[in-house]
């Protein structure tokens, strides 16, 4: 396979049309599409379907997307190392942060990175773990920060941090549920799954932990509401809806921390590993050490100044 052709059939295939693809691309549609068309002969497969809106891709080019993302990906790392080797880091970092994460860091990290990296780019990315695992074993990211990572023969783990999750309730107050004994003394789990929970979706990593730890003590989570996203989720606890289950630095950083009080679980306590997690089927590019020392050094300034 040609790497032109892969990066045509790429941009054709995302932006739905050949049309808008070659205008983005600076060059002729007919030349365009039979490009693509030679790849489609070569691979002896239909890779697009072709209507009057534009295109849409088969099952066999959604299969050559998710791979040639990753070829172009790898193919503009390995271009970017040759190129500067011994020089100041530069190119571009594919980092991929969960949401949470995301509002902690992303404003530090993008300063920091600007500051120590400026001859290189930087691209954040929010999504679910699992999501994100997908996208570093197929090359379309190059970074990713990752809750309770299950082992991978394709990933490397290194942790970052690990985080006590907490029982967030509204405070008391006439549309507030009421929670059991004081609201600041900690509350046993097994208390916890008596109480209605607003609580994300699975596979969610805090879901996952919360039922695995609760089977491990015999009981299960009572879920009022499921529902994906922290704001969401806050907003639905102040509203009187129910309990959640999140980090310290979810309340810190939400609209309005105030109107929420918080209680240690215990016995036993549930603790979010958060590492870092990088392809072990690829070479790290100098920039992409640079980023990993970065991320370390922000992430331990920004948790230290959330501590409640």
């Amino acid at each position: 396979m040609d790497l032109k052709q892969i990066e045509y059939f790429v941009r054709v295939a995302e932006m739905g049309s050949f049309t808008r693809a070659a205008g983005v691309l600076g060059v002729a549609q007919p030349a365009l599409s039979r490009q693509v068309r030679l790849l489609e002969v070569e691979l002896r497969q239909n890779l697009l379907l072709r209507n009057g809106r534009g295109v849409t891709t088969t099952e066999a080019g959604r299969i050559l997307l998710e791979h040639g993302r990753g070829i172009l990906h790898q193919v503009e790392r390995a271009r970017e190392d040759l190129g500067r080797a011994g020089a100041t880091p530069a190119g571009r970092v594919a980092v991929g942060l969960p949401p949470t994460i995301a509002k902690m860091m992303a404003v530090a990290l993008t300063r920091e990175f600007r500051r120590r990296l400026p001859d290189a780019a930087l691209s954040l990315i929010e999504g679910l773990s699992i999501s994100m695992e997908e996208r570093l074993v197929a090359g379309r990211l190059d970074i990713a920060l990752l809750y309770n990572p299950v082992p991978s023969p394709e990933l490397e783990f290194v942790p970052l941090r690990e985080e006590e999750l907490l029982l967030v309730s509204a405070k008391p107050g006439p549309r507030a549920r009421k929670a059991p004994k004081s609201p600041k003394s900690p509350i046993a789990l097994a208390d916890v799954a008596t109480l209605p929970l607003v609580i994300p979706s699975r596979p969610n990593a805090f879901r996952m932990l919360v039922e695995t730890t609760m089977a491990g003590i015999g009981c299960r989570p009572a879920i009022a509401l499921e529902i994906d996203g922290v704001a969401a989720i806050l907003d639905l606890v102040s509203d009187g809806a129910g309990h959640a289950i999140l980090p310290r630095y979810a309340v810190l950083t939400a609209a309005r921390p105030e109107a929420y009080v918080t209680r240690r679980i215990v016995k036993p306590k549930l603790a979010s590993k958060l590492e870092i997690a990088t392809s072990s089927q690829r070479a790290t590019t100098l920039t992409q050490q640079a980023v990993l020392a970065l991320i370390r050094d922000v992430a331990a300034k920004v948790f230290a100044g959330a501590k409640a």
